[in-house]
């Protein structure tokens, strides 16, 4: 029996190589650039170690924002060189004016071109090996999965979309039903009383239990999960899994064991995080609403040749703890756009103008709620602020919705850079996992995180 394990990185340990990888190869590029031209803008000495870590830096930040470390995008060779030229021009135009902590403009402007190609082709040629010896075979993560029978197309769906690399091979039929025997592509139904010998068979990284009934685990099946544990075999609960692999919060499956899953983060109480958090929000309010005013005659010539009503629009939000406040914003929508009642803003919302469509799309609208961060209402990150109407009926369908509410609303959010806008329950439910998730893991960390993926939304134009 072939006991042998492939190698495996994490989604996390993925993100770390390719970061590391892309800054070794960008610097040996440049070492050899170095080495063979007359290319002197760019040296490495003890002297000036500094402008190698703010390279670095420079190509981290940047590559986050244009998506070099998504892995969806990282291991599809047309995206992946999309953002390859944008964070090599960005970091390179950048590098070029930050003199104080970078080198001095050189003379020679030829030396600019030189330094372009190294960090573009080093960048490009690696990038085209991961995706064409690494992404496709070594990442790819075996599992079986132990489940109830109506639960594992959703179950595999999820798991697969987030993580292409992550493979359920195999399922265990965990319903007292033992009849039952689905197909689903090259998924294979394995007997529970074969289970070991198949995992032994298959190289299998892990095995994941979602069963929800606990008579489908049989005594049987129980001993050769056990027996597989203590020989060193990974098995781990569906949640868990869930959880890591898509930074959301499955509640759907957790019931009434919720405070297992998400214990909220400690960061909600801490008084240091906290006040960090509210200066960060006052100076980066300060700053928005400067630019908000630089964009203003534009706005207001827009809205009054496009929209012909009033520019600014006031609405009951929910915020902490359940509070109503009045948020702000630019007006978007038709005049009496809601004069049937409160309904969802839908893609392709006939009430929204051709101008209020670019408004939303790149998040000019938002501006004015820099008020409501100054007021206190809001912050600069967390769950976005629902209406009244629709928390009460998203609310009575779907448990925890109203967990949200723990934390300040926010301008941007987990769920608003990982997921596009919702404009139905099925829609809430997925972002409220994303909340969730944020609720749980809130730290610096993660809001920085969210700020460069904000940039993203802007720059690719993702907003609605």
């Amino acid at each position: 029996m072939n006991n042998n394990k492939k190698i495996h990185f994490e989604v996390s340990e993925r993100k770390v190589l390719l970061k590391i990888f892309d800054v070794i190869f960008v610097l040996l590029a440049l070492y050899i650039v170095s080495s063979i031209f007359d290319f002197k803008y760019f040296t490495f000495s003890r002297t000036n170690y500094y402008w190698t870590i703010v390279l670095a830096i420079y190509i981290h930040v940047f590559g986050s924002v244009f998506e070099m470390y998504n892995l969806q995008v990282s291991s599809n060779q047309f995206q992946i060189i999309k953002s390859i030229i944008l964070t090599s021009s960005t970091t390179v135009l950048i590098y070029l004016l930050t003199p104080i902590y970078t080198p001095e403009l050189p003379s020679n402007r030829l030396q600019i071109i030189f330094f372009y190609i190294a960090i573009f082709s080093s960048l490009l040629l690696w990038r085209i090996f991961y995706v064409k010896f690494l992404a496709s075979h070594r990442f790819i993560k075996k599992a079986i999965l132990v489940c109830d029978k109506e639960q594992l197309i959703e179950l595999v769906s999820d798991l697969e979309k987030a993580d292409p690399h992550y493979k359920i091979i195999a399922y265990v039929n965990s319903d007292s039903d033992d009849t039952f025997k689905l197909k689903l592509g090259s998924i294979v139904n394995v007997q529970p009383s074969k289970l070991e010998e198949y995992v032994r068979k298959n190289s299998i990284s892990e095995l994941v239990i979602a069963s929800q009934k606990t008579e489908g685990i049989t005594v049987s099946l129980y001993n050769q999960l056990i027996h597989l544990l203590e020989n060193g075999f990974i098995i781990r609960e569906y949640t868990q899994v869930y959880e890591e692999i898509t930074q959301r919060i499955p509640v759907q499956y957790v019931s009434r064991d919720f405070y297992r899953y998400f214990p909220f983060s400690r960061s909600n109480q801490n008084h240091l995080y906290l006040l960090i958090t509210r200066l960060s929000e006052v100076v980066f309010s300060l700053i928005g609403l400067a630019f908000g005013i630089l964009f203003l005659p534009l706005i207001f010539i827009g809205n009054l040749l496009a929209n012909r009503g009033p520019l600014f629009y006031t609405q009951e939000r929910i915020g902490k703890n359940g509070e109503v406040f009045k948020i702000f914003k630019y007006r978007t929508m038709v005049k009496n756009a809601e004069s049937n009642g409160a309904v969802f803003a839908t893609t392709n919302d006939s009430r929204i103008t051709p101008f209020g469509k670019f408004m939303r799309k790149t998040r000019l609208d938002e501006f004015p709620q820099f008020i409501n961060i100054l007021k206190g209402d809001m912050s600069i990150i967390g769950p976005r602020p629902e209406r009244p109407i629709f928390v009460n009926e998203i609310a009575a369908v779907m448990p925890f919705y109203e967990t949200r509410h723990v934390v300040k609303p926010g301008l941007t959010g987990w769920a608003q850079v990982n997921y596009a806008y919702g404009d139905s329950i099925d829609d809430s439910l997925i972002k409220l996992q994303y909340d969730l998730y944020y609720i749980k893991h809130r730290s610096i960390f993660l809001d920085i995180n969210i700020i460069i993926k904000t940039f993203s939304t802007v720059l690719f134009y993702r907003g609605q």
